[in-house]
């Protein structure tokens, strides 16, 4: 099979249906993350506790650009998540590798808590968000993708962001690149 040319004209789905293979006409218009396949099959998750080995560890030697970082700190950063439940999610992680929010410092705590309200003030300058969804996993046994090494998630909300497309159709249409996203959040981000 040969990827499309991204600068041709993009398939209608009169043609769709007329290609071999693509499944029988029934009426929905399909929409294709193949993506997300990474993150089903795990990749770069790591496979044990080790400092180094997780892409938290990783993300802070690259480009903010490459890395999806929205901002710095001392203590900690800001940076998208590359799965995203929401446009605009992000996380706030510690630089030191460590697991569990009570080993965190007092000063990595402060610093923590206050990127996450920064990150608030980013996405409601930037994204007009209505609400937030907050938290952390603590633990594989908790939902933990990286358990490793502790992230605090920083979902926006909007009004109506629940729909028929993730209740039904188990998809969530995201409106915008995570490259876009990164931009207007860095842009937004409180000094």
């Amino acid at each position: 099979m040969t990827m499309p040319d991204p600068h041709e004209a993009p398939i209608t789905p009169a043609e769709l249906e007329e290609q071999p293979g693509v499944g029988e006409p029934d009426g929905f218009r399909r929409l294709w993350t193949p993506h997300r396949m990474a993150y089903i099959k795990g990749e770069n998750k790591p496979t044990g506790p080790d400092e180094g080995q997780d892409p938290f560890c990783r993300i802070p030697a690259l480009s903010d650009e490459e890395g999806l970082i929205i901002a710095r700190g001392e203590l900690v950063y800001a940076v998208l998540n590359l799965y995203p439940y929401n446009g605009g999610h992000l996380m706030v992680v510690p630089y030191r590798h460590v697991a569990d929010y009570t080993d965190l410092t007092l000063p990595e705590t402060a610093e923590l808590a206050e990127f996450t309200k920064r990150a608030m003030a980013a996405v409601r300058a930037a994204a007009g968000a209505q609400g937030f969804n907050i938290g952390m996993n603590q633990g594989d046994v908790a939902g933990a993708g990286i358990a490793a090494h502790l992230h605090q998630h920083v979902v926006p909300r909007w009004g109506g962001d629940t729909n028929f497309m993730p209740v039904v159709g188990h998809t969530k249409v995201l409106p915008q690149l995570l490259a876009e996203t990164r931009k207007l959040l860095a842009d937004a981000w409180p000094a």
